[in-house]
């Protein structure tokens, strides 16, 4: 098992806070900032409030757009990556400390959250009561958020680790599924039935929610529409903008600024 990571903007071991909860503020100003593979014993809510977050747990991709947040289970493998000029907050909680999901997922964040993990990120340490009680409301205000699901499932399989690792490189290329069947050597239909059987969804369905992943973290760094629909391979805008909205309810130019007044609601499963 890989070894706990102690984070560059850190100057201490997370795990080795005595806290039920500790806030940090994390801002981009590189192109892009990653954080490779890790884990630690606390959990872990990756919450934007501008750019946008990748993570990348063993079962899939997680988009992080602005005023929403991914929960990571303490002990389980993660990575992050972040957009340019992305302003980021992790909150560290103890396990058992709030009433919170065993598993990865979106979780929506109200605008009285969102204001009680600032508050805590700026003013660790300084007032320790003040602290507690914001710990405490934001310990009670978390399980309280909607779960909510925008993530690419990702199979260990070799045949479809290959495809998910292809189109991530290459979002744009719109191979059908019988070009793919023929890259890793299995009929059309043996691998419409294995992309199910490994990832619940159809081979559309999930090229799809790639689509959508990266057409978020685009946007959320700044693309026009124009710009990510032509990174996608999308012979049109139009279809582009179809697809967004037919997924998402809402067209692409006003979806961020959606999530924004809505405190994350703009999620669909």
């Amino acid at each position: 098992m890989r070894q706990p990571l102690r984070y560059p903007w850190l100057n201490f071991d997370v795990d080795d806070v005595v806290a039920p909860a500790i806030a940090v503020r994390v801002d981009v100003t590189e192109t892009r900032a990653e954080v490779p593979a890790h884990w630690h014993r606390k959990g872990q809510l990756v919450f934007a409030l501008g750019g946008g977050v990748t993570c990348r747990v063993p079962s899939g991709l997680w988009m992080v757009p602005p005023h929403c947040g991914v929960w990571i289970p303490g002990a389980m493998e993660h990575s992050n990556i972040a957009t340019a000029n992305a302003r980021i907050f992790f909150v560290y909680i103890e396990p058992g400390a709030a009433d919170l999901p065993d598993r990865c997922c979106t979780l929506s964040i109200s605008p009285l959250l969102r204001e009680l993990i600032i508050e805590l990120a700026d003013s660790m340490r300084d007032d320790q009561a003040r602290d507690e009680l914001l710990t405490t409301t934001l310990l009670n205000e978390l399980p309280r958020m909607p779960v909510q699901q925008l993530h690419l499932p990702i199979s260990s399989e070799p045949r479809l680790s290959r495809i998910a690792t292809a189109l991530s490189q290459n979002p744009a290329d719109r191979s059908t599924l019988a070009e793919w069947a023929k890259r890793v050597a299995l009929s059309e239909s043996s691998l419409a039935r294995l992309v199910v059987k490994e990832t619940g969804l159809s081979f559309g369905r999930w090229r799809q929610q790639l689509h959508l992943i990266v057409a978020i973290r685009e946007l959320a760094a700044g693309a026009s529409v124009q710009q990510a629909s032509g990174d996608l391979g999308y012979g049109s805008v139009t279809a582009f903008i179809t697809m967004f909205k037919k997924a998402l309810g809402t067209p692409p130019a006003k979806y961020l600024g959606s999530v924004a007044q809505n405190g994350g609601s703009a999620f669909v499963a």
